[in-house]
């Protein structure tokens, strides 16, 4: 093997810091936090080679309203940490503060220039620091069916002797908001608050507003809210989990607090209270599962404004009681924002006459007209729907959810508009009533993008066409299913927050984006969630379950174990350990209440409780997706000795040794109950499946290296016997190739993964698939779709297998909290289908890159060159067949191997009757 290496930079000496941040926050979402003692974290954008970090110095300063600064700090620490390092004053910060922030390294001799400046401000910390009352109409608001949207208002003034010097809107609803000041909407945060559990805890925003603020017509200013039932009032569940409308409350309401700090230190303060008015909205219809439905002949364009509303509908509005007595936390996180917006592909006209608009990708978020010109009271209809069944729209898998959107035409010329307070899943939208003459629907109309506003930290790509648009199909269902909280599907009427999907689908999530924030907060709603089911974790998060036959849901392996598995893989994702120490009651909580089996001596589960097992399994009903190969008690057992070992560590990490020895002993003993009642003392399953290999493969459940080895042949030969085709459903999935890897049959995961035969992860990209199916056959091969009641075309569960692509084919994996070190070992048998692969992840300390190439000679001789770039204070391990282990740091460096001193052999398994094992050896 040859190597070649290149400095980060072509100075040797240069040391350049580049992203400080505050906790986890995003710079344009450091406003009105909750933390009041923030870590800071940096990376280097330039290090000279080898460089290792051994001070810091950190400047911290108070941003005062009169943009004056006062010193809070100059601290040097002697550390080589640069991410989440603590918070260096004694005091914590107060409610409104803002601070500044910079830092310096030293390291080796070399110093490094000052980081440009970081800066947060808190919010209100303190229930006393909220000033302003619940408000709501003074009607009765109906609890039965949907109601229009409420708009509210209050004319005030500003001081025009003083200049402002920070102005701050704080604001939360029951139900989504949008506010607005002086006819100007404020910020670009999409269905505001957000979705938490509403019966404890309810999210405001914060936002800087000086600008909006009007020093002319004698200082007089409006802010104006609209109100739609959201998540909190509206309809929510499906009808087969007992969906309901009014799940938290029936009445809509709205907090508002203005603050208005002047220069001279004067603030004044415009609170919600009796002196607002309110009335409906132009919004007739705003839920999430039927659509909006909006009437431009009711709009009132300068209800926002400053104005005498003498002889107007405007009612006082009605003040409720107490101020709400739940939690009220800052957004914590990226909100929902406009992402970006999608052309139409092409108009379709289907044989019954419909005109069908096809965007070419399946999406979450909305459609916008553009332009239109009509008649007054003219109605254009937008039905949205994901995919296209005997060239009609397929709207069966929809059930009760419209996704159907109206415009009335107000009549005044050249009108555009777009939903505010409801969000669909589609590809595709039938248009009816577009006024004739008017320009092309299709210049009229554009989709727009919308989710949670995450930074997108990992990538991969390789010379399969196929399997870059799998990658690519994977990275759309998570955009489409992270929003707000991590939902199930984005189309249907369910849109839920189910545990078990993210509980699997962590690790890749959060290789491929920065959503430890917004994960990390919906943890705080699961646990809200156990304790008022005495904890038991609800299937669902926000429970829309609650109060219901349901109640929330049952004990249930995976989907409860997220309360373990998620927390674990934020942890070792980030090295950030508050999230274990958050949840760890939660934890503590669900392995409390897990039934045992006692009555036969054992720790496993009670085998009297239902499991929902390896959903979907391929092989299931269509109409029954729990009954799987696989049997339920073996998954569920399997998932319950995983966390018990987990658990172990977590404790130990938090200091709670007592417990961590004793869940490690726990862990033992179900794993020993475990092999007896599940495995042969050869290795054989009693419930022989290609997920019950999987899963004791890959979660360490064999007693020997011979039981191992073993295993590894049964479930190639299980594959093989199915022709490469996928047998496994949610349980096994994730796992399915590496476990073929770890055992050595890596060829055997080459074909099952590039296999395009149904069931197959490339057997939806064949079909045209642009996200991830919930099925793996929800559309069957003659392009109908599939029978089961439950079938949705936005899942990223079966997407999790892009781990294996970043790991496996690729070859870049964690191996150290906090991708402080990390692996390049890509899966040999790629390169005997495969021309090239690379992937890449911006971690904690920077942006790792990993890629191999296969050249051909003229002579036909083959090469491998492999380049990886490895950031500062990182250690990369170069694993390459027959050469030994490299531990290189931070540089870039390509690695170069004659293909010819590698041997490939197909040694025939005797236990395989059909593809050889492939092997890898070195010849002499």
């Amino acid at each position: 093997m040859a190597t070649s290496e290149a400095e980060s930079s072509s100075s040797p000496n240069h040391l350049v810091i580049s992203d400080l941040r505050f906790d986890h926050y995003a710079r344009a979402d450091a406003l009105g936090v909750d933390a009041t003692r923030p870590s800071l974290s940096w990376k280097y954008v330039q290090a000279p080679a080898e460089y290792s970090q051994e001070r810091y110095e950190l400047t911290i300063w108070e941003i005062l309203p009169d943009l004056s600064t006062k010193p809070m700090c100059k601290v040097a620490v002697a550390s080589p940490e640069s991410v989440l390092v603590p918070w260096p004053l004694e005091a914590s910060l107060r409610s409104r503060q803002r601070i500044g922030c910079t830092v310096s390294t030293w390291g080796r001799g070399v110093r490094s220039t000052q980081s440009g400046e970081a800066t947060l401000e808190t919010g209100l910390l303190q229930p006393a620091d909220w000033k302003c009352k619940r408000i709501t109409v003074p009607w009765t608001q109906d609890s039965e069916n949907p109601t229009p949207e409420q708009i509210y208002r209050k004319s005030f003034r500003v001081k025009t002797d003083t200049e402002i010097g920070r102005a701050r809107l704080y604001i939360t609803s029951h139900g989504v908001y949008e506010a607005e000041i002086n006819g100007q909407r404020v910020g670009d945060h999409f269905l505001a608050p957000g979705w938490t559990s509403y019966n404890e805890r309810l999210m405001y925003q914060t936002y800087d507003v000086e600008g909006q603020l009007s020093s002319g017509n004698d200082g007089m200013s409006c802010i104006g809210v609209r109100i739609g039932e959201g998540w909190y009032s509206g309809h929510l569940g499906p009808q087969s989990l007992a969906g309901r409308r009014g799940i938290w409350g029936s009445q809509n309401a709205v907090m508002v607090q203005l603050e208005i700090t002047y220069r001279d230190g004067t603030v004044d303060t415009v609170v919600s209270d009796e002196s607002w008015t309110c009335k409906l909205g132009p919004t007739q219809l705003a839920e999430m599962y039927r659509g909006e439905k909006y009437d431009g002949r009711l709009a009132d364009d300068g209800w926002s404004q400053s104005r005498d509303l003498v002889g107007t509908d405007w009612q006082q509005v009605q003040v409720l009681g107490d101020m709400y007595d739940g939690r009220l936390d800052a957004q914590g996180g990226p909100p929902m924002r406009h992402i970006s917006t999608v052309p139409v592909s092409k108009t379709i006209k289907t044989p019954s006459g419909k005109v069908v608009l096809d965007f070419g990708q399946n999406i979450v978020g909305f459609t916008r007209i553009k332009s239109v010109s009509g008649q007054a009271g003219q109605a254009i209809s937008l039905r949205h729907f994901e995919v296209l069944e005997s060239e009609e729209p397929g709207t069966r898998p929809l059930r009760l959810a419209d996704q159907l959107d109206i415009y009335t035409v107000k009549g005044c010329g050249n009108e555009t508009w777009e939903p505010r307070f409801t969000i669909h899943g589609f590809r595709y939208v039938e248009v009816d009533g577009w006024p004739a003459g008017h320009a092309d629907v299709s210049q009229s109309i554009e989709a727009v993008v919308v989710a949670s506003d995450l930074s997108w930290t990992g990538t991969f790509g390789s010379s399969n066409h196929l399997l870059n648009k799998l990658h690519e199909n994977v990275c759309w269902s998570l955009r489409g299913n992270f929003t707000a909280i991590p939902t199930d599907c984005p189309q249907r009427d369910e849109r839920l927050g189910w545990t078990g999907d993210i509980a699997l689908f962590g690790p890749t999530g959060l290789y491929l984006t920065d959503c430890f924030s917004m994960l990390k907060r919906w943890l705080v709603d699961v646990a809200i969630d156990q304790r008022e089911l005495q904890g038991v974790p609800a299937w669902v998060t926000p429970n829309v379950l609650r109060k219901s036959t349901f109640n929330g849901g049952l004990p249930t392996a995976i989907w409860d174990d997220v309360t373990i598995l998620l927390p674990w893989t934020l942890y070792q994702s980030t090295g950030d350990v508050t999230v274990l120490s958050v949840q760890y009651d939660s934890m503590l909580d669900w392995l409390r209440v897990l039934p045992r089996d006692t009555a036969n001596g054992s720790r496993l589960w009670n085998p009297a409780c239902g499991q929902w097992g390896d959903w979907l399994d391929p092989d299931a009903p269509s109409d029954s997706p729990w009954q799987a190969k696989t049997a339920p008690d073996l998954v569920a057992n399997a998932f319950l000795v995983h966390c018990l070992k987990i658990m172990s560590r977590i404790s130990l990490i938090l200091g709670d040794d007592a417990r961590g020895r004793s869940f490690d002993e726990e862990y033992e003993s179900c794993r020993a109950d475990f092999i007896r009642m599940f495995i042969t003392p050869t290795g054989r399953l009693v419930s022989e499946s290609q997920t019950g290999y999987t899963l004791c493969i890959f979660l360490n459940l064999f007693e020997t290296a011979q039981q191992l080895s073993l295993a590894g042949q049964r479930l190639a030969q299980l594959v093989i016997d199915n022709h490469c085709r996928i047998s496994t459903g949610f349980a096994g999935t994730p796992y399915l190739c590496e476990a073929l890897s770890l055992t050595g049959y890596g060829s055997i995961a080459v074909r099952t993964l590039l296999n395009e035969e149904n069931p197959s992860w490339l057997y939806q990209v064949k079909m045209g698939a642009t996200t991830v199916w919930e099925r793996w056959d929800s559309m069957l091969s003659d392009g109908t779709i599939n029978p089961g009641e439950m079938t949705s075309f936005n899942h990223y569960a079966l997407g999790s297998v892009a781990t294996y692509l970043h790991e496996r084919v690729a070859g870049l994996r964690r191996i150290e909290v906090g991708w402080k070190r990390a692996r390049f070992e890509p899966e040999c048998a790629f390169w005997n289908v495969l021309d090239h692969a690379s992937t890449s992840h911006s971690g904690p300390y920077g942006k790792i890159e990993c890629g191999w190439k296969i050249h051909v000679g003229e002579n036909g001789t083959r090469t491998l060159k492999a380049t990886v770039t490895v950031p500062p204070l990182t250690l990369l391990e170069v694993k390459l067949p027959g050469v030994e282990t490299e531990v290189i740091g931070p540089k870039q460096a390509d690695f170069q191997i004659d293909m010819s001193q590698i041997k490939v052999t197909g040694k025939k398994e005797p236990e395989l009757s059909f593809w050889p094992r492939i092997k890898m050896t070195m010849t002499s």
